[in-house]
């Protein structure tokens, strides 16, 4: 039941997505398999599983396809040198490595048979341990773990160059974020990451050995600036100076042999021959100036078609998924071509899309992907704001650890260079297991840094998060010991409430609950001290505003209804208990416990002993989490809802967390297993701790990687 004192009411905890199997390379790069089915739902569109940015999983390794590259993956000499198609970002989730002993691959079978495994990998998210590799044939050389393939420009022998052959739509898995209308359809996770970070591994291409990013040196020959070159202005010039450089164009040298040595490219202008863009986009692998940390790219040539592409698919979807996520590649690709008044229109609308969706993930992806383009533009303040916003603990590690990153780098073009370590540490801090594409990545950026500190000092203090969210501190309750009486004082100490209150809670939404002395009924304020509900009304217990609502009871004991700030009922059937509002959901109780929407439906039956939420940072949600998610107690055993009602793992479970790509499961005598996001079995309970299973998920990820 609500609590009704000062004391009482607490702080609320604040706040892409299966991968896709990556279809094997074909024998010929320039001929590319026929794409599925669009899982766009746009109609009439077809398209390869677009990477999503949801996705945090590591894929089932398709057959055949081992710890080594199959023959027609490995350059061989004589093959020219592979141009990249230019993307947003880096590629999706790679095939991770085979299941350890007691884990099982859940089914395959997707609820929405028109949605492909990775359309639905924004929305729900779990890690599937791969499938059993299938020897490889004997000629095929074993590879090492680095994740690009290349040629070797002179000015850094070593460095590859970008991606796959353009024609080869099946080299890489779906770009970072492909979605579904269906946030509940079930697949197997692709992970996404912002589009200047770099490519991960894919499925599809494995890597041979090699440097694992590919950087521009001091020295290496930079291009004048020009229509295609992004060069700082206004803000963005002033404190970084990393920014003087060009920042996308730097020419790739080529020896003559090697020149001679490129075939002259076949010309096909059928539509059904051309790779799907967001495939290419997901197999890019990018290179970053050495100094301004953003991406290079060959030929823009190349991006204005996959942009003009993208506009295609855009023209024939419909849904808000896939508009958020074609709306969000478009503006990644505008960005790096230098046209910002497009990307920043592309970036609005497609967050408005995505928050149309409710879909947490998807959210994140888009507010990341918009901050980027704020941060090129130099309106640093908004694009540090996005980019805390979206970075929320229920988000897989991963996909948090790349955040940081960019986040790191927007730090790093304002001079902030304290703040900038600070995010490029918690980024390796996230990451746990060995990645050797993020340590070069951080080994750049730091060598950046410290080149800058040399020569301009570590620049302001780190600010805290709720300096850079822009946090509104409205006043806090204070009592004065000399009349005896609660009022409200401004953060600064100075008061803004003359304390004349018996009783007082602490203001949220705007809003604070007061009580005179001379009255058992509470009354509500607003920040000025102005009267929105007198003592009248007859409300003996009270609970806090949330989403614009807040439960009262006029005996205290029961009869819980809602209202608006006016007074207005908005639910005016009584429960017997409630918890607040949380994205547009609350926990109720009449005779068991149940959940309604802000209109008071009720749309989890009341039928539950209690809500056990459960997190694995340690954080316990009283109710739903962000995501959606809510772990409901029947008699002891445990299950898992979602906020449309739907029991995703039935109660059977005698202890349950909910892990970020997974469900973590216990058989009450401290064995420990898991989920995937399901309710498929993925781990066996046979661990001894829970931090044994979280490892065994990380070890299963170990080669993935999120793109933005």
């Amino acid at each position: 039941m609500p609590t009704t004192g000062h004391a009482a009411d607490q702080a609320r905890p604040g706040t892409l997505a299966d991968a896709a199997p990556t279809p094997p390379p074909p024998a010929q790069p320039a001929a590319g398999p026929e794409p599925p089915e669009s899982p766009d739902g746009g109609a009439g569109t077809t398209t390869q599983p677009a990477a999503e940015p949801a996705s945090d999983v590591p894929e089932p390794a398709p057959s055949g396809q081992g710890g080594t590259t199959r023959p027609d993956a490995a350059p061989q000499p004589g093959d020219p040198p592979k141009t990249a198609a230019a993307s947003s970002g880096a590629p999706e989730e790679a095939a991770s490595p085979p299941a350890a002993p007691g884990q099982r691959a859940p089914s395959a079978d997707s609820a929405d048979a028109s949605a492909s495994p990775a359309a639905a990998a924004e929305s729900s998210g779990e890690p599937v341990p791969p499938e059993p590799a299938s020897p490889t044939p004997a000629d095929a050389a074993p590879t090492s773990p680095a994740p690009v393939a290349a040629a070797p420009a002179e000015a850094a022998p070593a460095a590859p160059t970008s991606g796959p052959p353009a024609g080869s739509a099946s080299t890489a898995e779906a770009p970072d974020d492909t979605e579904t209308s269906d946030p509940d359809t079930p697949a197997t996770p692709t992970a996404v990451t912002p589009s200047s970070a770099p490519p991960a591994m894919t499925s599809a291409t494995t890597p041979v050995s090699g440097p694992p990013l590919a950087t521009s040196p001091p020295g290496s020959p930079v291009a004048a600036a020009s229509p295609d070159t992004v060069l700082p202005a206004g803000p963005a010039a002033g404190a970084a100076t990393a920014l003087s450089a060009p920042t996308m164009l730097t020419p790739i040298v080529r020896s003559r042999a090697e020149r001679k040595a490129e075939p002259e490219p076949e010309e096909s202008t059928s539509d059904s021959t051309l790779p799907d863009p967001e495939q290419v986009l997901a197999s890019y692998q990018w290179r970053f100036h050495h100094e301004t940390l953003r991406e290079l790219v060959e030929d823009p040539d190349e991006l204005r078609a996959i942009r003009d592409r993208l506009t295609e698919k855009l023209e024939s979807a419909t849904d808000n998924a896939s508009r958020a996520r074609l709306l969000s590649l478009r503006a990644v690709v505008s960005r790096i071509l230098g046209d910002l008044g497009k990307a920043l229109a592309d970036g609005r609308l497609a967050l408005a899309h995505a928050e149309a969706t409710g879909q947490l993930r998807r959210i994140a992806i888009a507010q990341a992907r918009l901050a980027h383009v704020l941060q090129w533009r130099g309106d640093f303040a908004e694009a540090d704001r996005l980019f805390a916003e979206a970075n929320s603990p229920e988000l897989p590690d991963r996909l948090r650890a790349t955040m940081h990153e960019h986040a790191g780098r927007s730090c790093y073009d304002q001079g902030r260079y304290i703040e900038a370590c600070n995010h490029f540490e918690k980024a390796l801090e996230l990451r746990k297991v060995e990645d050797p594409d993020l340590i070069a990545r951080t080994e750049l950026a730091l060598d950046a840094v410290f080149n800058k500190v040399a020569k301009n000092g570590w620049g302001p203090y780190p600010r805290d998060r709720d300096e850079i969210l822009q946090l509104h501190k409205p006043p806090v309750p204070t009592f004065s010991e000399k009349v005896q009486r609660w009022g409200y004082a401004k953060p600064d100490g100075e008061l803004a409430i003359a304390p004349s209150y018996a009783d007082v809670q602490p203001f949220r939404d705007g809003a604070a609950w007061v009580r005179r002395p001379e009255t058992p009924t509470w009354e509500l304020i607003d920040e000025s001290g102005e009267l929105l509900i007198d003592a009248s009304a007859g409300y003996v217990a009270v609970s806090s505003f949330s989403d614009g609502l807040a439960w009262v009871s006029r005996d205290g004991t029961g009869g819980w209804i809602a209202i608006d700030k006016t007074n207005k009922v908005v639910i005016p059937t009584g429960f017997e208990d409630v918890r607040p509002f949380r994205r547009g959901v609350a926990a109720v109780r009449r005779g068991g416990w149940g959940a309604v929407d802000r209109t008071g439906k009720i749309f989890l039956p009341t039928r539950y002993t209690g809500f056990a939420t459960a997190l694995t940072d340690g954080r316990y949600v009283d109710g739903f989490t962000d995501e959606g998610l809510a772990i409901v107690d029947a008699g002891g055993r445990k299950g898992v809802v979602d906020k449309s009602g739907k029991v995703i793992v039935p109660p059977a479970h005698p202890a349950m967390v909910i892990h970020p790509v997974a469900f973590l499961i216990g058989d009450g005598a401290g064995r420990w297993g898991a989920l995937d996001r399901r309710g498929e079995p993925l781990i066996d309970v046979v661990h001894p701790s829970r931090t044994d299973v979280i490892e065994e998920i990380d070890r299963l990820l170990a080669d993935t990687q999120p793109v933005l």
